[in-house]
């Protein structure tokens, strides 16, 4: 079993922050796996929440998450084009090597996002199951947990977080 460092992880997780920041959402999406999901439950639920009997902000199968990349790159995408600014930070870094194939990792993320003169900052938590192959990592599970109660004073979630 090959050792997976911390700045390996920081790595690609800084690189993930990087695509969306520059809003090149059709390579972030091919981070993830063909089996992947997209996560992020309401402030309300359990962490451990299943969008199977919960109500998720969103709950994107690969397939749906190409589908929203899709849409927020086109000019009929009102809410993001133009594009808002994004910055991503991921912070508090901590994994568990599952093995030879998976990696679970937890990050802490700030993500503000400046659209229309607002500013509005989003907090949380990032689990990710992380594919191992051939000394580079794929995404096989990304779910983000806000932290509050409320998406106020934000009020929606129109980027990728």
């Amino acid at each position: 079993m090959a050792l997976i460092t911390r700045d390996q992880l920081a790595s690609f997780l800084y690189d993930e922050a990087d695509l969306l920041d520059r809003w090149r959402l059709p390579e972030w999406l091919q981070l993830f796996t063909d089996d992947a999901e997209y996560l992020v439950p309401s402030e309300d639920l359990a962490a451990d929440a299943s969008p199977d009997n919960s109500l998720f902000y969103i709950a994107d199968d690969r397939a749906r998450l190409g589908e929203r990349v899709k849409r927020l790159m086109k000019r009929t995408a009102h809410s993001e084009f133009p594009h808002s600014s994004t910055r991503h930070l991921v912070h508090n870094i901590r994994f568990t090597q599952k093995g030879d194939d998976d990696v679970d990792v937890e990050s802490v993320f700030a993500t503000w996002r400046l659209k229309d003169g607002v500013r509005d900052l989003y907090l949380g938590t990032s689990y990710y199951r992380l594919q191992v192959a051939d000394g580079s990592f794929r995404i096989r599970s990304k779910r983000c947990v806000l932290a509050g109660d409320s998406l106020r004073p934000a009020g929606r979630i129109s980027i990728i977080l």
